[in-house]
């Protein structure tokens, strides 16, 4: 008796699993509709691109001519190459000299400036203004600030009776030269970032601090540091990416001079590319630029749970 009751709803039951089955075809159709876009673009405009270059650096590409399949010939070219192992050193030295300076000011002037205070917006503006200022544009002002007879730094000196050298003309000099415009146009992106990490941490961390007897500087370091140390990693990560790909300011304000000594990979690949035409072989020093990136990116991500609070 009760199964003859209970066959009326067998075709019931497979009606609603097919709609249900439907539902989630629409559902997941529209969802792909809504991303198609995005997956356009990514695969037209990134991993194509990607792979193309990747073929490029298997070969002998001189852009007017036919190209030749040389396979690895560009990457052990490189290796013997004396000059990439100049332009690395040089992009290392940047970037040893750019991100410590950059996350100690910048650090340094949020501590400064996180407190709430009257008109305290207006220095954080104008700390922030040259983030958002043309790279290019910041560049040719520094470079004429820096200039050796009419420079805006040397008539400085000039009043106080001293001679300033040849900034961007000294193989010595022209390297500091450029990493400390390069910290000055970008110390605002990371000093916002600090002030509201520094904002995010208790309040009641430092009066127990204070009850304890503990004064400024051991609140900084058993507190303040380990309280910001995942803004502190973001910083530090972002910023020495941004280091080993900078181009613009060696582009508009040494060309890789004097003798060399401010040519980064960067600069490199483009001259090889787009001076000497050989685009097979800066394709291939692209993508050892982008394996580096890639190693540094990997080491600090693996020694992040040693330094970074909160991570289990």
């Amino acid at each position: 008796m009760d199964s003859n009751l209970n066959l009326p709803l067998a075709p019931q039951k497979g009606k609603t699993k097919a709609k249900a089955n439907r539902m989630n075809r629409e559902a997941n159709f529209t969802g792909w509709l809504f991303i198609s876009p995005m997956v356009l673009g990514f695969v037209l405009l990134l991993l194509g691109p990607l792979l193309m270059a990747f073929y490029m650096s298997l070969t002998d590409w001189p852009v007017l001519g036919e190209a030749h399949f040389i396979g690895l010939d560009n990457y052990r070219t490189i290796f013997q190459d004396r000059e990439f192992w100049l332009v690395i050193g040089n992009t290392f030295t940047f970037a040893a000299g750019l991100v410590p300076l950059n996350i100690v000011l910048a650090l340094g002037l949020a501590l400064l400036l996180a407190k709430k205070m009257p008109g305290i917006g207006i220095f954080r503006t104008a700390i922030f203004v040259p983030v958002m200022t043309s790279l290019i544009v910041w560049a040719i002002v520094w470079k004429y600030m820096f200039a050796t007879d009419s420079g805006f730094i040397n008539q400085i000196l000039q009043l106080f009776g001293v001679t300033g050298p040849s900034w961007l003309y000294d193989p010595q000099l022209a390297m500091p030269v450029v990493i400390v415009t390069s910290v000055l146009k970008n110390v605002g992106l990371n000093m916002v970032l600090f002030i509201a990490a520094l904002q995010q941490v208790p309040t009641h961390l430092y009066e127990a601090a204070r009850m304890d007897g503990a004064g400024r500087t051991r609140q900084f370091f058993q507190i303040t540091i380990p309280m910001i140390t995942p803004t502190l990693f973001l910083t530090t990560l972002l910023t020495i990416i941004g280091s080993l790909k900078v181009f613009g300011q060696i582009y508009v304000m040494t060309q890789g001079g004097p003798d060399n000594s401010t040519k980064v990979l960067v600069y490199y690949i483009w001259e090889k590319a787009f001076k000497n035409f050989e685009f097979g072989y800066a394709s291939a020093l692209a993508f050892v630029l982008f394996f580096i990136i890639m190693v540094f990116t990997l080491l600090q991500w693996q020694f992040r749970k040693r330094w970074v609070f909160h991570e289990e």
